[in-house]
């Protein structure tokens, strides 16, 4: 993928994060999983369905795990791959690894407002490509001032 793809699908999840509902308790998040051929597998949003979902999770819960198109897959998410989780047994950062996608893109690292997080250092540590593209932070944190 190129950078100017990159940034045009992680808009897409930065804009799809305005849909959260609102919480004065979590991020509000939005992710989208495209295939190497640009095509949008599924999307998700903080809260999509219950108030715990994680915007990674529900994305990745509408695309078939035995779907072959994920190994080559890039996840883009508007905050860091969630590392440490309460309300759920496995994080985003292993909902990503299970699912075998290798390439991840995310706007702003998740900040010390509720948990310390390593998503990127554990999906890099695991071989993923993981990009970071924080000329986009600024957006995420805007809408989440909510929790800052």
């Amino acid at each position: 993928m190129t950078d100017i793809t990159d940034h045009h699908w992680l808009q897409q999840a930065i804009d799809l994060s305005l849909q959260c509902p609102p919480s004065s308790t979590a991020f509000s998040v939005g992710a989208i999983v495209v295939d190497i051929t640009g095509e949008v597998l599924a999307t998700g949003y903080s809260r999509e369905t219950d108030p715990h979902d994680h915007a990674e999770e529900i994305a990745l819960s509408k695309i078939s795990a035995a779907d072959p198109r994920l190994a080559e897959a890039t996840i883009y998410s508007s905050l860091e791959p969630c590392s440490k989780r309460a309300s759920r047994p496995r994080t985003c950062t292993e909902l990503i690894l299970a699912a075998g996608i290798r390439r991840v893109v995310f706007a702003w690292r998740e900040p010390l407002v509720f948990v310390d997080c390593e998503g990127s250092e554990l999906l890099s540590a695991a071989g993923a490509d993981v990009v970071e593209l924080s000329d986009l932070a600024d957006q995420v944190r805007a809408l989440n001032a909510h929790v800052l």
